[in-house]
């Protein structure tokens, strides 16, 4: 069993380090909030419909508001931005910082009754991760005109989908049931993607939606294999192993991401890219493993919709 979890732990690595990539070819020809629109609110029926077929009992509608809530925080604001930001965004520097979701954890969490302080090393670990983000994201920001303004406001998206997501994990933790964990995911996919579709839709975004071989394919991925297999893998792998370990995708999806990104898009790498990813791991490490309760502040719970980007 262990040996499984492991293996399913793996594949959560490699499937959710290419979504990145496919949300950028995605993006080719379709909108963005379609490419969130049609990929959950699919996914999350597909996966509702496999339930039922099992017979597998759904959430109570008593559950459902808050399940909606966390589907707000972590599918629209959390992945929702990310989307967005890929627009303007390489794929691989998005990837990066989105790994920089453990410094807004560790803030909500001090501002919470009863959460993590700050103490010094988180500090220091919230300093090391920053001057990564700087060193990553400074020479494109001081390029003027649109391509500077457009990728300042992708940096500012992936900011904001890294609080949405850090707001939905810590509400998560502290208001989890014990429902059935893949009809709470079908459920949160559901209402995000509706969401998105509906915002689409004020947004005119249909009439803009193209479908070629190669987006298409992009967007097929990202349902089946990032949202259908990669979030019952994770389930899988969560239950079986402790979730410190389970955690540690968050550093190896970056690495895949920027290595696709660099081969197939021929987005920017070099020794910048190298040291700024270093001191964005060092600095989200620090900060996730500081002290004796770090374990409360995992960015993932089974009550979740995982951040398959």
């Amino acid at each position: 069993m262990i040996s499984s979890a492991y293996l399913a732990w793996l594949a959560v690595c490699l499937i959710w380090g290419t979504t990145y990539l496919g949300i950028r070819i995605a993006l080719e020809t379709i909108p963005p909030a379609l490419v969130g629109g049609i990929r959950y609110s699919l996914a999350g029926l597909i996966l509702a419909t496999v339930l039922h077929l099992r017979g597998e009992r759904m959430p109570p509608r008593s559950y459902w508001g808050g399940l909606a809530l966390v589907a707000a925080l972590m599918i629209v604001a959390g992945n929702g931005g990310v989307i967005w930001a890929e627009q303007w965004v390489p794929s691989g520097f998005a990837a990066l910082l989105v790994a920089s979701s453990p410094f807004w954890m560790a803030g909500i969490e001090a501002l919470l009754p009863g959460g993590e302080r700050l103490t010094l090393r988180v500090i220091g670990g919230l300093l090391i991760g920053f001057a990564g983000i700087v060193l990553l994201v400074w020479p494109d920001l001081t390029v003027g005109g649109a391509h500077g303004r457009q990728f300042a406001m992708g940096v500012v998206a992936l900011q904001i989908a890294c609080l949405g997501w850090s707001l939905g994990s810590s509400y998560s933790r502290r208001h989890g049931r014990e429902e059935n964990a893949l009809g709470a995911a079908a459920l949160q996919m559901i209402c995000g993607g509706v969401i998105m579709l509906i915002a689409a839709t004020l947004l005119g975004e249909w009439r803009r939606l193209v479908f070629t071989p190669r987006t298409f394919a992009a967007e097929l991925y990202l349902l089946l294999i990032g949202s259908l297999v990669g979030y019952p893998a994770y389930v899988f792998a969560l239950k079986h192993l402790p979730v410190s370990t389970v955690s540690l995708y968050a550093y190896i999806n970056p690495v895949i991401a920027v290595v696709l990104g660099t081969i197939l898009l021929d987005e920017p790498f070099g020794p910048r890219v190298i040291l700024a990813a270093t001191l964005v791991f060092l600095g989200s490490a620090v900060v996730r493993w500081s002290g004796a309760r770090a374990e409360k502040l995992e960015l993932r719970t089974p009550h979740s919709v995982p951040s398959s980007e």
